[in-house]
């Protein structure tokens, strides 16, 4: 592995022009220490760094790679619609498109209204959720990440019908006086809100399976509580599958769990896998509630370059190519990957749990299973840090942080799958001596 002089150096010229030098925070390596690569190429399963050093990807650019990196197809197409033009302000043939496959996969989902990132597809879909009950409380849960909006940009209160504190500066109270947070997978504190607050809530909003704590799959009991309670209070469900979206299966969460089990959203945001690596992203639902939105209702909602012709082409290729055979291999590389990764773990006694929600999984360094975010912050970050480092050093890139998911593609095959397991040896070694105090 050559020395990454060249990421440092643009690293601090970065510095001196971006806040922290990146555009999004977890990139700047703040929770696992040292200096973040600054990448130049992509191809399939790797993705380069300007020192010239490959690394086995398994961030995927956080979820929309889903058919690895520069995929031919996706390039040819985005080549074509970019040079007739890469924006128009104005209705195109590939947005109608996109949205007639999200409708044909997400039976739930019969109107879909374009937006350039998730943070705000939850806005909208919270906006839209107020107008079609007309009351101003949204129950959310502690760990899961839905934007960085001010209303959801917030903690857990002292008790578990409390409303919410803003965690962010910036944030005026006032913002957050309409959010209830309340403990992932505990169906129990969820009736007692809506025991609480039920006749004023207009919504509950959670990830269809959280993976903005590292991955906890919600519980039966849970989701059930979710989908019954709403229902019985007048309230709308908001299912959050910017990450699972078209990722864990054709149909997302919901095609593969929720579904199945009949539970119906009523508004579903969607984001990542749907722009094919673009800034696209989604909220979509009953027709009845989505045509709130204007021009068809009074709820307004804009955006100059929401379905963006480019981002819509890169999407829809990317839902057309993901076929059922992708998402076969995805389930089958992502359980071999995670095996290996534990098995490495265990050969040198580090405490750890594997936990899974379809082909997403996390690793998480503890003992105990992780059934919400208290547990999730109880684990073993100094292990991750190490084992991070020394995963990276070997030319496996893994999210920089003990709290994400990782992300694997149709590109993946055995070869790289044989690289992370040499990087493996070391970087268990490296996280045994980190839980050791060494």
């Amino acid at each position: 592995m050559t020395p990454r002089t060249e990421s440092q150096r643009w690293h601090e010229r970065a510095q001196l022009s971006i806040p922290g030098g990146v555009s999004s925070p977890v990139r700047a390596f703040s929770a696992v220490g040292g200096t973040p690569m600054y990448m130049k190429r992509g191809v399939g399963s790797r993705v380069i760094d300007i020192d010239d050093n490959s690394y086995v990807d398994c961030i995927g650019s956080w979820g929309p790679m889903i058919m690895g990196h520069a995929h031919p197809e996706v390039v040819q197409r985005v080549g074509e619609v970019a040079a007739d033009s890469s924006s128009f302000g104005a209705p195109h043939q590939h947005e109608v498109q996109l949205a007639e496959e999200i409708i044909r996969r997400v039976a739930p989902v019969e109107r879909v209204r374009f937006v350039s990132s998730g943070t705000e597809a939850v806005m909208t879909a919270l906006r839209i959720a107020r107008a079609a009950t007309g009351r101003n409380l949204i129950v959310k849960f502690a760990g899961c990440y839905h934007g960085h909006m001010d209303s959801l940009l917030v903690q857990a209160g002292s008790g578990v019908a409390t409303l919410a504190m803003a965690n962010s500066p910036g944030v005026p109270p006032g913002h957050v006086e309409d959010t209830i947070v309340v403990a992932y997978n505990d169906a129990e504190a969820l009736r007692q809100v809506f025991d609480a607050h039920g006749e004023n809530i207009a919504a509950v909003i959670t990830e269809s399976a959280a993976a903005n704590m590292g991955v906890v799959p919600p519980t039966t009991e849970f989701s059930d509580a979710v989908f019954t309670l709403a229902q019985e209070h007048g309230a709308l469900v908001i299912l959050d599958e910017v990450m699972t979206g078209f990722r864990v299966s054709p149909a997302g969460w919901w095609g593969l769990v929720d579904g199945p089990a009949g539970r119906v959203p009523d508004l579903v945001t969607f984001g990542k896998v749907i722009g094919g690596g673009f800034p696209l992203a989604a909220v979509g639902g009953r027709r009845d509630v989505m045509e709130l939105l204007a021009p068809t209702g009074p709820v307004y909602q804009a955006g100059t370059l929401s379905g963006n012709p480019v981002a819509s082409i890169a999407g829809l290729t990317t839902l057309q190519l993901c076929q059922p055979d992708v998402y076969n291999h995805l389930d089958s590389f992502a359980h071999q990957l995670g095996e290996v990764v534990s098995e490495a773990l265990s050969a040198e006694g580090v405490a750890h749990r594997l936990q899974r929600a379809g082909n997403l999984f996390s690793v998480f360094f503890t003992p105990d299973e992780v059934h919400n975010f208290a547990d999730a912050k109880a684990q073993d970050t100094e292990a991750f840090a190490r084992f991070f480092h020394s995963l990276l050093d070997n030319g496996v890139s893994i999210p920089p942080s003990a709290f994400e998911a990782w992300f694997i593609s149709a590109a993946h095959d055995q070869d790289d799958l044989q690289i992370v397991a040499d990087a493996l040896v070391p970087a268990a070694k490296a996280a045994a001596g980190a839980s050791r105090g060494s």
